[in-house]
Parts: structure tokens; C-alpha cells; sequence
């Protein structure tokens, strides 16, 4: 089941040089949860659909898209659809212990109330531009989507942290990621402590 998530809004109260300049990594965070207008922005800012043809927010070589999106929340794991801006989910309940477990045990994945996990699916993009130059394309790509996410939270009074260190095949094996789709960043969000 697919649930549509509210319009992302095109217009904030900082501009993107005050984004720019406050942006820090924030590794602790209050309780409080976000809402559905919140955790729909942060997506749509990390890979949402901005023009024709389904281009999105973040660039992509041979606009080939080779990332997939999730949402942990204590609620659940739910996959982002750019083009339809909708969550299904993935799993119930609160797995954020677990991913805390396989992801060296960062306390900000406990604390923090919805964690966004960018896979990538490689074959998207390796099909056109080899084995050699392919992932290359993935990483510039992740980046660029981290990005954007870490700026909309600056934006909208949040805090977030990148992680890059867990055990890849404990989070793939926990958040039940189908076989093609590697986990490459887990981007806790929430308000600062």
C-alpha cells in the first residue's frame, strides 16, 4: 500500500546561504517527533521529482537514478516513491535499536526520530557506464542527495549527521533490502539537543 505524503513546499524562511552557513552535524537529539509534512519535505529534498521526464532534485548521470530511498521511524521502515512523493511500508514497528546494532552502536540512531537509509542500486547505472566508472557516478550521486537533505533539515530548524560506519550486510539484512539494493548512508534527522 502506497500513502501519499503532503506537497513538498517550494519556498522556506532561510535562504540557501544561511543554510549553507549553519549547517553542522548534529549527533544529539531531542524526543520530539517529526510530522508527515516534515519527513515528506526531507524526502522530496533528498530525491524528489522537480521536472519533466522525472528529474529530481539531486543530479544523476544518464538521469538514471540509481538510489532508493527509506525512512525509519519508531513507527516503521517505509521506501520513498519520487514519483508518486508516497511511503509504503516496509516494515512495522520500531527498528531503530536494531539498526543502532549494525551501525556500530551510534547513539544518535537510537535518539534521533527518523533515519533516512540511501541504497543504491549499481546495475541502474553500471548497465550504460561499466563496472569501472559506474559506482563512481552512485557515489557523486549519494552525495549530492545527502546533500540536499542536510541542507533542508538546516532549513527547516532540524538537525542530521551523515554515517557511513556500520556493517553493510547487517543493515541490508535488517531492513530486509532486496538483493540489488546496497545501503551506503544512514542520515539520522530530528531536533537538536
Amino acid at each position: 500500500m502506497i500513502d501519499r505524503l503532503p506537497d513538498p513546499q517550494s519556498t522556506g524562511k532561510l535562504s540557501l546561504e544561511e543554510a549553507l552557513a549553519q549547517r553542522r552535524s548534529v549527533r544529539e537529539f531531542r524526543p520530539d517527533l517529526l510530522g508527515e509534512e516534515q519527513i515528506a519535505q526531507l524526502l522530496w529534498a533528498t530525491q524528489g521529482v522537480t521536472g519533466e521526464g522525472g528529474r529530481r532534485t539531486a543530479p544523476s548521470a544518464g538521469a538514471l537514478y540509481p538510489l532508493e530511498v527509506y525512512a525509519m521511524t519508531s513507527e516503521g521502515l517505509y521506501h520513498y516513491h519520487p514519483h508518486e512523493h508516497a511511503l509504503s511500508l516496509v516494515h512495522s514497528g520500531d527498528l531503530r535499536r536494531r539498526l543502532y546494532e549494525a551501525s556500530l552502536n551510534q547513539e544518535m540512531i537510537l535518539q534521533a526520530p527518523l533515519t533516512v537509509v540511501l541504497a543504491a542500486v549499481y546495475e541502474r547505472v553500471t548497465v550504460k557506464y561499466g563496472r569501472a566508472r559506474g559506482p563512481r557516478y552512485v557515489y557523486f550521486e549519494v552525495g549530492h542527495a545527502a546533500q540536499n537533505l542536510l541542507l533542508q533539515a538546516t532549513a527547516m530548524g532540524l538537525g542530521a549527521v551523515p554515517v557511513g560506519a556500520f556493517r553493510d550486510d547487517a543493515v541490508k539484512v535488517m531492513l530486509d533490502l532486496p538483493a540489488d539494493h546496497e545501503p551506503l548512508y544512514l542520515i539520522p534527522v530530528g531536533y537538536p539537543r
